[in-house]
């Protein structure tokens, strides 16, 4: 007891022994001892010193421990005091080593000298490293552990997960192909997850995170193993985005298992878990004071959504999951949060670069982006709303970034939207009294912020990228400069601010929208040549010996005049191709011209952007280069070379060769399409030969039939020949009345069924002939119908005529009818007066005037509606007779159609009567003449 109580911190007589003596006389204890409970407490002090005195724990006690969890299975408390030594030894987590000291000389002199912290923190990842190095060299070691995982005992169960994800965070690679190997590993520490007790289920989830790193192999298993389920019901159960570190920890592990992962990415959106995802976007109208967590949950919730839709995956699986966001509402919902108040800027900056990449390349996403209005009064387009922020030099860098972003996907293979963007900037189509995007890009274009300048000449840029017809009409758009001065086009004033000297990332962004302008638009090319200053200001500035910083500019007025010369169609007589090409000979130099070109592609900014769609840069000053026009610089500098070096008879040449080959296209053209021809033909006659050869076959089985069954007939007949011999010698005086078997009186009741259905033949024959007759009647009666509709249609004219006149006369009579009250009431007041006046008797024959043409009009419309009700009833009439005419025709034909049918049965009856008659009268002449050749009378 002396021992354990020195190990223990109790007070014993003598020197006190030092630790690396302490930890042998432990280790030998634990080697030696029968009893379980003096190697439990051996153990036991093991642990206690463990973190104190690593080192020498690690170096001496490590194969005793591991001894332990092979031969004392039965025994759970030894078991977990065994993996919490390992644990403590192996383990490089920060809180565990904040005692970490040097170890004790062997002198027994405690020298507690306290080391640096990063000195300490790289001492304590060295020991971490050698001891997991160690321990993983035999792999029973970790499927060991992986059976201790499936002890249900806490003190077991708890430390053997810790163990695990520190020896995967030690030595992961080589951890991970153990557990691949091992069976049913993975399965083993997906059970962790359905765990009752919440401290192994979370570390199971640390641990499963350290598993899945970077292999897509376990990534695919724990997948597989309803991973996706579970997880997402843990995040649902622990409140979602107003979470815990658990969510957290739940969404840093889909994160591994989606990222880079196409099977997985596939799995995840057929399995209906997007539509999952919606609800925990939901967010209230009062937005302010959110928790550190809740941002942090869901920045990663933001990123999961991005890991489905990221243009690095494949075009396919990408708008598959596009259209799952869409149709699932989750593209709205994210769009909800775009425009709320109050949203954490970081969390605005995420939503808009995952709304970015919901809506990239998809033309229903971006249609509906187009529709989403901010809910401002009056209420403005998203879009709108985000340039305003974009062209803000007051808002933070990420944020613009994140709306130029937004503004890139929008357009992004979207026509439709780039023909909206660019129409906001024609004449006839803008609104004085609204903001547009046209105009909100103008305005951050000659800004005095070089920053809004480049954002808003990148953005234009997008406008025009791969479409012809917007980079025309981008040509139309003027711009008033001044009070009293006409208006300048939006290309001579880009070409004005380029030629007064402002900053580098301003002229950089204009260089390059002018670039992706009148790249592939020889128009452009001419509206740019057309100004007399543009050529010579490029050409001062590419032979210019500038500095570092002006190099870059350098090489984009180079592109640039490298464009007017590859997209010169030669319309100007003084800047063809030629002389462009002269001009730079002389005043630049080819090599120099090609040298200056070069220097886009050296730029260390340029190899930064071509990486992917988005614009990340560390700090404003290095935004210079965007993703798109990388490309466009590829794809350009090795043809404006050649260019640059081809003589003017190389040109002709080349002319002539591409002439050759399109004609020789043409030709290949027509040989393709008579090969394609021939192909179809050949595949014609394959089938036809295919048909012919069953055709054949079943025609051969036909004729084995047929013979077969003569010979069965040649030996039927051979026995009736025998049968019939044999009679006459046994019956000379044979039964003439009987021949073959078949009775005269039979014969004669065939021949008379015969002549009874040719009679039924011929009576069926008269009775379809009339009814043909019938028939034809009944359509020449419905030709003669059809001409009395167009009678009828006539009528019809004569019809609404009548009705006009009536209507018109029907006013004429109101008309009149005011009159005549009107020559009333004069007439009454007339009579009135004592003095009777010449007036009245005018009136009175005014009067009498009217009444007269009233009763005459009266006449006329009563005529007119018995005329008007004779045509109707005329035309119903014919009507009437013209659906009964059909309808007779109708039941005609049916009645046709049956008689038909009656008459081809009947047909064939009598066609099978005959031909057994025949047979049968050939069967008695056979016989016949055999009983003649054997000489009897017949």
């Amino acid at each position: 007891m002396n021992f354990f109580r020195g190990v223990m911190g109790g007070q014993a007589a003598g020197p006190q022994p030092s630790g690396a003596e302490t930890i042998q006389k432990l280790c030998d204890r634990v080697a030696s001892s029968t009893l379980l409970e003096d190697r439990r407490d051996a153990v036991r002090a093991l642990k206690s010193l463990s973190k104190k005195y690593r080192m020498e724990v690690g170096t001496q006690a490590m194969d005793h421990l591991i001894n332990i969890l092979q031969t004392d299975r039965s025994d759970s408390e030894i078991l977990g005091y065994a993996l919490d030594t390992l644990y403590n030894i192996i383990c490089n987590d920060e809180e565990e080593e904040q005692d970490a000291v040097t170890h004790i000389p062997v002198s027994g002199k405690h020298k507690n000298v306290s080391m640096p912290d990063e000195a300490a923190q790289k001492q304590a990842d060295d020991l971490g490293a050698q001891f997991t190095e160690t321990f993983v060299q035999d792999p029973e070691h970790v499927t060991l552990l992986l059976t201790l995982l499936e002890e249900f005992d806490f003190h077991v169960r708890w430390p053997g997960v810790k163990l695990l994800t520190a020896l995967l965070k030690n030595q992961g690679v080589q951890v991970q192909g153990i557990i691949l190997v091992s069976p049913m590993g993975v399965s083993r520490l997906m059970d962790l997850l359905a765990d009752s007790r919440e401290v192994i289920r979370n570390d199971g989830l640390l641990l499963l995170q350290q598993l899945t790193k970077s292999n897509a192999a376990i990534q695919k298993i724990v997948a597989f193993e309803n991973a996706f389920e579970r997880l997402l019901d843990i995040i649902t159960e622990e409140g979602s985005s107003d979470g815990g570190i658990v969510v957290e920890d739940c969404l840093l592990l889909l994160l591994n298992l989606l990222k880079n992962n196409s099977s997985n990415q596939n799995f995840f959106k057929e399995g209906s878990y997007i539509q999952r995802m919606k609800p925990w976007f939901e967010v209230g109208d009062d937005n302010s004071g959110w928790s550190a967590q809740k941002v942090t949950n869901l920045h990663l919730m933001l990123q999961l959504v991005r890991v489905m839709v990221s243009p690095v995956n494949s075009p396919g699986a990408t708008a598959s999951c596009q259209k799952s966001m869409y149709q699932c509402g989750l593209l709205q919902q994210l769009c909800t949060i775009l425009m709320a108040t109050g949203v954490p800027a970081d969390i605005l900056t995420e939503t808009i670069n995952t709304v970015s990449e919901v809506i990239r390349g998809s033309q229903v996403n971006q249609d509906y982006f187009a529709s989403v209005n901010a809910p401002s009064n009056p209420p403005r387009p998203a879009i709108v709303v985000l340039l305003m922020s974009m062209v803000n030099e007051r808002q933070p860098f990420v944020l613009r970034c994140a709306v130029l972003y937004c503004f890139q996907c929008f357009l992004y293979k979207n026509q439709k939207g780039q023909g909206e963007i660019v129409a906001t900037l024609l004449p006839s189509t803008i609104d004085a009294n609204s903001i547009s995007a046209g105009q909100l890009l103008c305005g951050g274009l000659f800004s005095a912020d070089s920053l809004s300048n480049w954002c808003a000449a990148v953005a234009l840029a997008h406008a025009l990228q791969d479409n012809l017809t917007q980079k025309e009409q981008l040509l139309r758009v003027q711009l008033a400069t001044s009070l009293g001065k006409p208006p300048v086009s939006l290309l001579q004033q880009c070409t004005n601010i380029l030629s007064q000297g402002s900053k580098v990332q301003t002229r950089v962004g204009l260089l390059m929208l002018l670039c992706t302008w009148i790249s592939n638009c020889p128009i452009a090319v001419t509206h740019f040549l057309h100004n007399q200053e543009n050529v010579p200001f490029l050409t001062a500035q590419i032979s210019e010996n500038l500095g570092e910083d002006e190099r870059l500019v350098q090489g984009l007025c180079a592109l640039l005049l490298g464009i007017c010369i590859y997209y010169n169609d030669n319309s100007l007589e003084n800047y063809t191709k030629e002389k462009l090409k002269q001009l730079i000979e002389k005043r630049i130099g080819k090599e120099n011209f090609v040298e200056k070109l070069g220097f886009i592609t050296k730029h260390e900014l340029y190899s930064r952007a071509g990486q992917k769609p988005q614009p990340v840069f560390p700090s404003p000053e290095q935004m210079l280069f965007d993703h798109e026009f990388t490309k466009l610089v590829k794809e350009l500098e090795g043809v404006i070379t050649k260019a640059v070096h081809k003589s003017s008879e190389e040109e002709k040449k080349e002319e002539e060769v591409k002439k050759t080959l399109e004609q020789h296209d043409n030709i290949v053209t027509q040989y393709k399409e008579l090969i394609r021809e021939q192909d179809a033909q050949i595949q014609e006659l394959k089938e036809q030969v295919s048909s012919m050869s069953s055709q054949n076959e079943q025609m051969q089985a036909t004729v084995t039939q047929q013979l077969s069954q003569i010979q069965q007939h040649k030996d039927q007949y051979n026995i009736l020949k025998l049968k019939l011999g044999k009679e006459s010698q046994s019956n000379s005086q044979g039964d003439g009345s009987q021949v073959n078997g078949l009775q005269t009186e039979e014969l004669t009741q065939l021949r008379e069924e015969v002549e009874e259905l040719r009679k039924q033949h011929t009576l069926l024959q008269t009775q379809l002939g009339e009814k043909d007759a019938l028939i034809n009647t009944l359509r020449s009666q419905t030709a003669e119908g059809s001409a009395g509709g167009s009678d009828n249609t006539e009528l019809l004219k004569e019809l609404e005529v009548l009705r006009s006149q009536v209507q018109s006369q029907s006013a004429e009579i109101n008309q009149m009818k005011a009159e005549r009250h009107e020559l009333l009431r004069r007439a009454e007041a007339a009579s009135s007066d004592a003095v009777p006046s010449s007036d009245g008797s005018l009136d009175a024959a005014k009067m009498a005037e009217v009444e007269r043409r009233l009763a005459a009009q009266t006449t006329e419309t009563e005529r007119l509606k018995e005329e008007a009700k004779s045509s109707s009833e005329s035309r119903a009439e014919l009507e009437q007779q013209l659906a009964s005419a059909t309808s007779t025709v109708a039941i005609l034909q049916t009645e046709k159609a049956k008689l038909q049918t009656e008459v081809q049965e009947s047909k064939k009856e009598q066609d099978d009567l005959l031909m057994l008659l025949a047979d049968q009268d050939q069967k008695i002449h056979n016989l016949k003449q055999k009983l003649k050749d054997l000489g009897e009378t017949v």
